[in-house]
């Protein structure tokens, strides 16, 4: 018996933006060498193999400067041990081929983050 080969589903294409030119050219100015920008790398390729990589946040924590941009959907990830530093992006599907992820910010001060979603 001759069983047929299923089609394969086309592989979702992860695309990652910045949320806005301010945050892109903070990242371009980074060097090469410095730890931030190497952990930022890190994460965009993770996001890319996998977009829920990061802990989502509750809907109801999600800040309203967020909100106010349409984000309903966002993920936290850490970016250093110890230093609190965190990356925030959001996850939006504009067609079932592509996943686009959007780096809204990331924080290098830990009460910066904190007071971003109103913990202290």
């Amino acid at each position: 018996m001759i069983i047929p080969k299923q089609k394969d589903k086309p592989k979702t294409k992860v695309r990652v933006i910045f949320d806005n030119e301010n945050l892109k050219e903070a990242y371009e100015e980074l060097s090469e060498t410095d730890p931030l920008k190497k952990r930022i790398d890190f994460v965009i390729k993770r996001i890319k193999e996998k977009p829920v990589f990061g802990q989502p946040i509750c809907k109801k924590l999600i800040p309203k400067e967020y909100k106010k941009k349409g984000v309903d959907n966002a993920f936290w990830v850490e970016l250093s041990k110890g230093k609190g530093w965190r990356l925030i992006y959001s996850l939006k599907s504009f067609t079932e081929i592509e996943i686009v992820a959007i780096i809204l910010e990331w924080f290098t001060k830990h009460k910066d983050y904190e007071r971003r979603f109103g913990y202290n």
